[in-house]
């Protein structure tokens, strides 16, 4: 008789269904365009069967998408299972765009999308394939849990669908055939747990043993560890200012996005310092300055903070499904009128914050949640949502930089997504592919009707930033208050007459470095 199999959820893992409810619902996901060419039959539709084909073909490389999640007798930790009425045609969904199928409606598809919880009796995925997109395109806008993946996973999961070269399109794909293992019974389950809880703490009393032998190592890490913890708990102490991204929300989306050229981002790098993150996190600092301004918002004296989930897999985890990641808290120079100034600023934070305990204080607090309760991580979760330690989610997730193809059609851009906890009314995502820097916009459709002002907030910071970066000093304008108009802002004249830059006289139009349907 087969094995029977089960896989244990980490804390954060877990954290991830225990935060989720009807209003705030914990799916990441993005949406692609591809050139439909490739893809569609001699009909001139879409060949939904051989996608679906492919995909089948594939799947194998990620068993946790032929999986549901179940739960320990008893002792209630979340597990997962072969599903075993697993069907592929309910996750892979096929809809067409009504005529003109333009960008915007585009937007409000993925939007409704995005609102709807995914099925926990199922697999936590969906990917749908929505044809009819203007301009000869295809659209895939894709859905996973975050208790199944984290940002850097979900980029992992690409190369499973998606190859370097158009001719590999027809390439033969093995055909594996999947038989689901079968589910432990509940007192085999019970057992197993009775098992984790007397041997992992008896593995970390080893660990410790280990450390006898070198005192001043393990001082040192226990160290680092209470200090750490106490910097991870330091901002849900002290609550970030109210704003209006801070409100109760409710379970409907507005998703919109943006385009913006790498190389003209690194240009801004290269000649004021900082790294590409630091650069949009300057971007975002002025853009929301802008747009809580024109909320009537005085921006002078908040204290406004990004959290910034970081990366921590190692070359060894690459293919490893599930979160490796924590969170870092930022202070947002959202009162600094001069965007050089501001750069500048958020240069030193994340400086001070590399150099911080806090990713080590909260993967502390996981891996003890995971040696005995992994309630506990869920618990320091929902302080951090209840307490308001952060105003916005910002997360910037590196992608392939060469085009790459499903079934021969090139993907043109990818604009991804992050959920919203219950009193955070915005989430921004970013995903660097092939020279471009693509932005998703997640809001609640309510307390956001004005999301389209934040993105075009965005571009005209960005134009800013440029211009300072390549242009000397910037000329603020006043308005009656003593702040710089809301009007794009003017250059000092340069010596020599020197014409303002191209990109940001590109950006300003709408069609260079910075591109967004409107």
């Amino acid at each position: 008789m087969p094995y029977a199999h089960y896989e244990r959820l980490s804390a954060l893992d877990t954290a991830f269904l225990d935060v989720e409810d009807d209003n705030a619902h914990m799916h990441v996901g993005a949406v692609s365009l591809l050139d439909a060419g490739p893809l569609l039959k001699a009909d001139g539709t879409v060949d939904i069967e051989e996608i679906r084909g492919f995909i089948e073909a594939s799947i194998h490389r990620i068993p946790r998408y032929r999986q549901r999640l179940d739960t320990v007798p008893v002792f209630g930790n979340r597990i997962w299972v072969d599903d075993q009425r697993f069907n592929l045609n309910y996750h892979v969904r096929h809809v067409g765009l009504p005529y003109p199928g333009d960008e915007r409606l585009l937007k409000r598809l993925a939007g409704r999308i995005m609102s709807q919880k995914l099925d926990r009796g199922k697999p936590l995925w969906e990917l749908w394939v929505v044809e009819g997109v203007e301009g000869g395109k295809l659209a895939m806008i894709n859905k996973a849990h975050h208790c199944l993946t984290d940002g850097i996973g979900s980029v992992e999961l690409l190369g499973t669908l998606m190859r370097p070269a158009p001719e590999q399109r027809r390439e033969a794909e093995e055909r594996h055939r999947w038989l689901p293992r079968p589910v432990p019974s509940a007192g085999d389950l019970v057992r197993g747990e009775l098992a984790r809880r007397v041997t992992e703490p008896l593995a970390a009393l080893g660990a410790a043993g280990a450390g006898v032998r070198d005192p001043l190592g393990s001082i040192e890490k226990l160290r680092n560890a209470v200090l750490g913890l106490g910097e991870a708990l330091a901002p849900g102490l002290r609550p970030a200012s109210p704003t209006p991204l801070n409100t109760d929300i409710g379970p409907h989306r507005r998703f919109d996005w943006l385009t913006m050229d790498l190389n003209a981002v690194k240009a801004v790098k290269n000649r004021l310092g900082g790294t590409v993150n630091d650069v949009v996190l300057a971007i975002v600092g002025g853009a929301l300055r802008r747009f809580l301004r024109a909320r009537g918002l005085r921006v002078d004296d908040l204290d406004f903070r990004a959290m910034i989930p970081v990366n921590f897999r190692s070359e060894g985890e690459r293919d490893r499904l599930g979160n490796r990641i924590t969170m870092m808290v930022a202070s947002l120079p959202v009162n600094e009128r001069d965007p050089r100034a501001r750069l500048a600023r958020v240069i030193e934070t994340t400086r001070d914050l590399k150099k911080s305990r806090q990713p080590t204080g909260i993967k502390t607090l996981e891996e003890l949640s995971d040696l005995t309760l992994t309630t506990l991580f869920t618990a320091f979760s929902r302080f951090s949502t209840r307490t308001r330690p952060y105003n916005v989610v910002v997360t910037n997730v590196p992608g392939p930089q060469i085009p790459i193809y499903f079934l021969g059609a090139p993907m043109h851009s990818i604009f991804p997504l992050v959920p919203l906890s219950n009193d955070q009314a915005l989430g921004i995502a970013l995903f660097s592919y092939n020279s471009s820097l693509f932005w998703g916009f997640n809001s609640d459709w309510d307390a956001m009707p004005d999301l389209h002002e934040v993105v075009a907030a965005i571009e005209t910071e960005f134009g800013r930033l440029e211009e300072a970066a390549g242009a000397g000093p910037l000329e603020v304008r006043a308005d009656g208050n003593g702040e710089e108009a809301d009007a794009s802002p003017r250059r000092k004249p340069a010596k020599r007459g020197r014409a303002l830059p191209p990109r940001v006289e590109s950006a300003r139009r709408g069609n260079g470095a910075v591109r967004r349907a409107r």
